[in-house]
C-alpha cells in the first residue's frame, strides 16, 4: 500500500518527485528563505506535519486488513477494486503537481493532507459490504497522500542551509517513524482495552488535521518546481525494474494481510505488533542494507530481495501454520528496503539534472503495475483460490531476477 517514503518499514508507494532536486534548483529555493530563524521555524512545522501523516498512516495500514474482512465483510475481488482505484491515485498525481508549479508548497499540502483527514474520517462511516462507499474514500485520502508525499522532501531542501540537506531529511525521517510508532502503540493499548477499528480511523484523521494545520506556519516562499518525466532508451532496465516491483509489491499490500484476517482469523491485537515488530526491524534494516548496497552494489542486493521474495510468496501459499506466516509476513514487509537499491541505480546511471524525471517516470510505470495487480490478484484468489494469488507473485518475482541480471556490477568496496 504504502512504500518508498519516509515511514520507515510502512512506507507508502508514493511520488518521489522531489527527492533528487538538482543542485541548482536547491540554491535558488534555499536562496529564499535568509532568516535562520525562519528557516528553523518552518523545519519545526514540517517536522510536526511528517510525524502527524507518519501517525495517521500507519494507524490506517495496520488496522486496514482487519476492517476490510471482519468489519465490512468484503472479498478478495472487492479488495483487489478498492487497491486498484486508491494505486491510480500515484499516476493522477504527478499530473497534479505538474499542474501546480509554482503554487507555494505548504499551502498545497495543506490542502492535501485536509483531504487525508477527510477520507480517513469517511472511512470510519463505511457501512459493511459498501465497496464503492470505501472505494471513494480511499481515493480521497490517497489522492492527498500521494501528492503530499514528495513535498515534506522538497520543503525541507528549500529550508535546509545549503550542505544540510541530507541532515535535514534524516530528521524527518525520524520524526516519520516516531509518529508511525507512536501510532502502532496506541493502536495496540485501545485495542487491548476494547476499542474497535472505527475510532482508530477517527483518530488516524484527527492526527491528519493535526498536520495539515502544521503547515500553516512553513514559509510560503517555497514554490513548487516545474516536474518533468524523463524517458531515455538507456533507463529502459530501470524503467522495468519499476514496473515489475509495482506488480509484486502489491501482492504484499493488496493481500498478505487480508490473509492472515480472512483465512487464518487473525485479530487485530497481533497484526499491530507484525508491523511494530517489522517497524523496530527496519529501524536497524534500512541503514545496514544501505551500507550493503555500498559496498557491493545493487545487483546482488536485488538478487537476493526477489529470490526471497518468490520464497516468501511460496509460503504464502503452500503453509498452512500461522505462526509462520506471521513471521513471513514480517520479512515480506521488511524486505522492501532492498528496493532502495533501484534508486541508487538510476541516480549513479542519470546525470544529477535528470534524476528527478527519471525517477517521476520510474513512479509512472512502477503505478501501471499497482493499479492492474490487485484486480488480476484479486480475480485469481476469487475464482481459483488463494494460492493462485501468492502463485502469480512468485512467479512474478522469479520473472524480475532475469533483468536484475542485467544491472552492471560494480567493483567492490572496502
Amino acid at each position: 500500500m504504502y512504500r518508498g517514503t519516509l515511514t520507515g518499514t510502512l512506507r507508502p508507494t508514493g511520488v518521489h518527485l522531489a527527492t533528487a532536486t538538482s543542485t541548482s534548483t536547491s540554491i535558488d529555493r534555499q536562496a529564499a528563505l535568509a532568516s535562520p530563524a525562519e528557516r528553523r521555524r518552518g523545519m519545526l512545522f514540517l517536522t510536526v506535519a511528517v510525524a502527524c501523516v507518519g501517525f495517521a498512516l500507519s494507524m490506517q495500514m495496520a488496522v486496514n486488513s482487519n476492517f476490510v474482512a471482519d468489519t465490512l465483510k468484503l472479498t478478495a475481488a472487492d479488495q483487489g477494486m478498492i487497491e486498484a482505484a486508491r494505486e491510480s491515485c500515484g499516476i493522477l498525481a504527478l499530473g497534479i503537481l505538474a499542474l501546480m508549479a509554482g503554487f507555494a508548497e505548504p499551502l498545497i499540502g495543506l490542502a492535501m493532507l485536509l483531504l487525508l483527514a477527510a477520507g480517513l474520517m469517511l472511512t470510519s462511516w463505511v457501512p459493511p459490504l459498501a465497496v464503492g462507499t470505501l472505494m471513494g474514500a480511499n481515493f480521497l485520502w490517497s489522492q492527498g497522500l500521494h501528492v503530499w508525499m514528495p513535498l515534506p522532501q522538497s520543503m525541507a531542501i528549500g529550508l535546509a542551509e545549503r550542505g544540510h540537506e541530507g541532515r535535514k531529511l534524516g530528521s524527518l525521517g525520524s520524526a516519520a517513524a516516531i509518529g508511525s510508532a507512536l501510532a502502532l502503540v496506541l493502536a495496540w493499548l485501545l485495542n487491548r482495552q476494547g476499542v474497535t477499528v472505527r475510532p482508530m480511523f477517527v483518530i488516524a484523521s484527527g492526527a491528519a488535521l493535526v498536520g495539515a494545520l502544521a503547515c500553516l506556519g512553513i514559509p510560503r516562499n517555497i514554490k513548487v518546481p516545474g516536474q518533468k518525466i524523463v524517458l531515455r532508451r538507456k533507463y529502459a532496465l530501470y524503467y522495468l525494474l519499476c514496473f515489475l516491483e509495482g506488480w509484486r509489491k502489491q501482492i504484499f499490500i493488496a493481500f498478505a494481510g487480508y490473509l492472515l484476517v480472512k483465512q487464518y482469523h487473525t485479530p487485530l491485537s497481533t497484526m499491530l505488533l507484525l508491523f511494530l515488530v517489522a517497524q523496530v526491524v527496519g529501524w536497524f534494516s534500512s541503514p545496514l542494507t544501505g551500507r550493503i548496497i555500498d559496498r557491493f552494489g545493487e545487483r546482488p542486493v536485488l538478487l537476493t530481495y526477489y529470490i526471497a521474495m518468490a520464497v516468501v510468496f511460496v509460503g504464502y501459499a503452500m503453509v498452512p501454520d500461522s505462526r509462520i506466516l506471521c513471521g513471513l509476513f514480517v520479512a515480506d514487509s521488511v524486505l522492501f528496503v532492498c528496493t532502495m537499491a533501484q534508486t541508487t541505480y538510476i541516480t549513479r546511471l542519470a546525470p544529477p539534472q535528470e534524476h528527478t524525471g527519471t525517477l517521476s517516470a520510474g513512479v509512472a510505470a512502477n503505478h501501471i503495475a499497482s493499479v492492474s495487480m490487485p484486480l488480476i490478484g484479486g480475480l485469481l484468489w476469487q475464482r481459483f483460490g488463494f494460492q493462485w494469488a501468492f502463485c502469480a507473485g512468485a512467479i512474478m518475482a522469479v520473472l524480475t531476477v532475469i533483468p536484475v541480471l542485467w544491472i552492471p556490477s560494480r567493483k567492490r568496496r572496502t
